[in-house]
């Protein structure tokens, strides 16, 4: 085929495209068996939710809505909820990250503030609420992070909690559950595309999008995403890469796109939230 006649048709086909997702834009939300599939696994993050999702992210939002970040389980250590202690703890004899904390908590709050301080710093409306107890054990109180997440989800904000999933079969992967109480987002939709997404009603509601908090599932607590987070060489890269995709991901919800090849975050330290000092790393990182 002359080069011409190649032009021609690549020309053709990005035109054709490009009516096709003007089209879509324009479009009712798809029936639940449009909703994207789940892609293969991702090289830091591992496996996408193989569940898949039946939803897609449509509802518009202001580019500067609220957005509330909590970290999961952080009311709930030693009681049940608590989290997952990773593969690393319970299979490998590895010590916990943090005395008297779960790893995947510990894991929680090091991405939620990262995630919050990054979002400042690019200027979005975003703030960090942490407990002030780890022990929880009322969901209802006014402290927790279902409260506060509820109360700000109904004063119009988006609440958002940061989860690592179970390691081996009792874990899915990663991926986005969002909350009851509206339609999905486009901001839903962005974090679907950047790291998968849940059915709508998983597990029948979990009790966070009953409640209007959005679930992000960052990946299983297990190879390749652990050791890459435990291994003192590799842990502010692998957090820095998590950081900058949920940034990013935010911002193109909220309809904020930055430069082509704006460099990630290089070394996050902690944010300090809304509320409470950030957790320090610990040594049982072998």
């Amino acid at each position: 085929m002359s080069l011409p006649r190649r032009r021609t048709l690549l020309l053709a086909s990005l035109a054709a495209a490009g009516v096709a997702l003007a089209a879509a834009a324009q479009a009712p939300s798809p029936a639940p068996s449009s909703a994207p599939l789940p892609q293969g696994p991702d090289p830091l993050t591992g496996v996408r939710g193989r569940l898949g999702r039946d939803w897609v992210g449509r509802a518009a939002v202001p580019a500067d809505l609220p957005i509330l970040v909590m970290a999961g389980h952080a009311d709930s250590q030693g009681i049940p909820g608590a989290g997952t202690s990773g593969d690393a703890v319970d299979r490998r004899g590895a010590r916990p990250m943090q005395a008297g904390m779960r790893d995947e908590l510990f894991w929680n709050l090091q991405v939620a503030q990262r995630v919050v301080k990054l979002g400042q710093q690019r200027g979005l409306n975003i703030s960090f609420y942490d407990p002030p107890q780890r022990t929880i054990e009322d969901g209802d109180d006014p402290r927790t992070n279902w409260s506060v997440g509820k109360a700000h989800a109904a004063a119009g904000g988006y609440a958002l909690e940061i989860h690592f999933d179970a390691y081996g079969p009792d874990g899915i992967g990663s991926g986005v559950i969002p909350a009851f109480h509206r339609p999905p987002t486009a901001i839903d939709e962005s974090l679907a595309v950047a790291f998968g997404g849940y059915p709508w009603q998983f597990r029948g509601g979990l009790g966070g999008p009953r409640r209007g908090i959005t679930l992000l599932e960052i990946g299983k607590l297990e190879a390749p995403l652990e050791p890459a987070l435990r291994n003192p060489r590799t842990r502010e890269r692998a957090l820095a890469t998590i950081t900058e995709r949920v940034v990013a991901a935010l911002e193109a919800g909220l309809g904020r796109y930055r430069k082509p090849g704006a460099a990630p975050l290089a070394s996050a330290a902690p944010a300090s939230g809304s509320v409470h000092s950030p957790v320090g790393l610990a040594a049982g990182d072998q």
